[in-house]
């Protein structure tokens, strides 16, 4: 028995483990009578964050990254992260808009689902056959926009909310989820985090806050403070540097423009030489006359 083979199978295996978590969610959320039918759904999903967290881990540590790892966890990301929490919130907030709750719960869908395959053929690209976030991602990932949705879910919960609590505003916060996962705003990966005196200094200020409301409201809130503030500061990062990707991006499109037009002005040239007979019929990149090896 080969077990280095087996071990391709431990991160799918974790990963699978996300998708049953949200099956069981939507398996809840389908036949949720009262408002803690739909807790429970949330902390399925919320399992699944677990699971999905130590796929990539798991991959790494053995060596296993793989394109069959890549699609699989972005079919488990649709299901766990896109349709289970789709499903969670129109039975919360959008059953009583009608077919309009049904069409702003596919748009969530929808963009989630676009948004990982940009990912998918982006890493491709790259040529790594792995996803490898860098230090920015593009647009919002899938699984912080699930985690807005069911954080809002789990505080309502917890301060005694009615179920299917339909309000405007909650089809405006998936609505402009579904927005920021399809844009070009870069949200930040924190792949890249290293132990420096602004790390730390940012993580005691996020926890003496999140103390703050825990004292000061529930400690469900903190969940929603940590999605706002991550969701905020890369709006924030995008309004301030804006000018500055838009000219770096100016300035790439140049350089990539100017190379090319060299390109494409040396085979013009060459057209030109072989036309007036600089090369051989049979072998066009050896002027004529310079013997053959």
């Amino acid at each position: 028995m080969n077990l280095r083979r087996t071990y391709f199978i431990l991160p799918n295996l974790f990963t699978l483990g996300c998708v049953f978590c949200g099956f069981v969610s939507m398996c809840i959320s389908s036949g949720a009578r009262d408002a803690r039918d739909l807790y429970e759904a949330s902390l399925a999903v919320c399992f699944g964050y677990l699971f999905d967290t130590l796929d990539g881990r798991v991959a790494r540590l053995t060596k296993t990254q793989s394109s069959l790892g890549l699609q699989l966890d972005s079919l488990a990301d649709v299901m766990t992260f896109g349709a289970a929490p789709a499903l969670l919130v129109y039975k919360w907030g959008l059953q009583s808009f009608g077919r309009w709750g049904v069409f702003i719960g596919f748009l969530y869908v929808a963009a989630g689902a676009l948004r990982l395959a940009r990912f998918n053929v982006l890493s491709m690209a790259a040529g790594d056959g792995h996803a490898k976030p860098g230090k920015f991602m593009l647009g919002l990932p899938i699984p912080a926009a699930s985690a807005v949705l069911l954080s809002l879910v789990i505080v309502n919960y917890k301060v005694g909310g009615q179920f299917a609590i339909a309000h405007a505003s909650v089809a405006v916060v998936v609505i402009v989820l579904s927005y920021l996962m399809v844009s070009r705003i870069r949200f930040r990966s924190f792949k890249d985090l290293r132990l420096s005196r602004k790390t730390i200094a940012v993580s005691v200020l996020l926890l003496c806050a999140s103390w703050v409301i825990a004292v000061r409201l529930r400690p469900s809130f903190i969940f929603v403070f940590l999605m706002s503030t991550y969701v905020t500061l890369a709006l924030t990062e995008e309004l301030f540097f804006y000018r500055r990707r838009q000219r770096e991006d100016a300035e790439l499109r140049s350089s990539q423009a100017r190379a090319a037009y060299a390109v494409e002005e040396a085979k013009e040239e060459k057209e030109v030489l072989r036309e007036l007979g600089a090369f051989d019929s049979d072998e066009e990149d050896k002027p004529k006359g310079e013997p053959t090896r």
